[in-house]
């Protein structure tokens, strides 16, 4: 790509002075890996592809379904019934051809998720279950790699930062996991569509300041209350 067609797409985030063109050039040079296509892997998946992020790793092996569509906005209508990693690869084709999109359709699991990983910078987990996110983070911390952590549920949500220069890791914050089989999630008990929107997004932008090396609140979980329209962050 010449550097007049980088800076005429991607102008407005080269003017901001944090950014400028080398720090365009280390965005393009980025590989990421979004684990999870649905309410959070979506808004990071655009954020991240419109960025430009170079290298971008999606790993999903779920369907578009007709319930999805409230809130995972990469996916519509047409795409209901088939693989969301090759609709998510679709869109990202779409909106930016100059973006390497890899399609993953593997579940993350204690097999390959070694493989799977080692092959990015940044790790940005938008699973919806306790057991891969407590894989990614284990196997983020074996292999030296940050991991950019959210979740949602009805109104709230959390962002975090793990594995960052030294920082620390879900384990230090909350050491075991709950039994997935006790806990309610969204399938019964429910989300806002714009709520992942918000939380994706947040961690899109964290995931390129660690690319462009801006500074990033480390041993902090920041919890969202949409509801309550409160925001709080919490030391570890």
């Amino acid at each position: 790509m010449q550097s007049e067609d980088i800076f005429k797409r991607y102008s407005r985030q080269i003017f901001i002075d944090e950014i400028g063109l080398e720090g365009q050039k280390k965005i393009i040079n980025a590989k990421v890996l979004v684990i999870g296509a649905g309410g959070l892997g979506s808004p990071v998946i655009q954020y991240l592809a419109a960025a430009g992020v170079g290298t971008l790793g999606l790993a999903d092996f779920d369907t578009v379904e007709l319930h999805n569509l409230n809130r995972q906005i990469i996916h519509n209508e047409n795409e209901i019934g088939t693989l969301k990693i090759k609709s998510a690869e679709k869109f990202v084709n779409t909106l930016n051809h100059q973006v390497k999109v890899i399609g993953i359709e593997q579940k993350i699991d204690a097999v390959n998720a070694s493989q799977i990983l080692s092959q990015y910078d940044i790790i940005v987990d938008g699973s919806d279950n306790f057991s891969t996110r407590y894989l990614v983070n284990d196997t983020c911390v074996a292999l030296e790699k940050t991991l950019v952590y959210g979740s949602i549920l009805g109104f709230s949500g959390q962002v975090a930062v793990f594995n960052y220069k030294g920082s620390k890791n879900l384990r230090d914050l909350f050491p075991e996991p709950p039994f997935d089989e006790e806990m309610r999630d969204c399938d019964s008990l429910g989300v806002l569509g714009a709520l992942p929107g918000i939380i994706g997004s947040m961690m899109a932008l964290k995931a390129l300041k660690i690319i462009t090396n801006l500074p990033v609140n480390l041993n902090q979980l920041t919890l969202i209350d949409t509801l309550n329209w409160r925001f709080q962050t919490l030391d570890f």
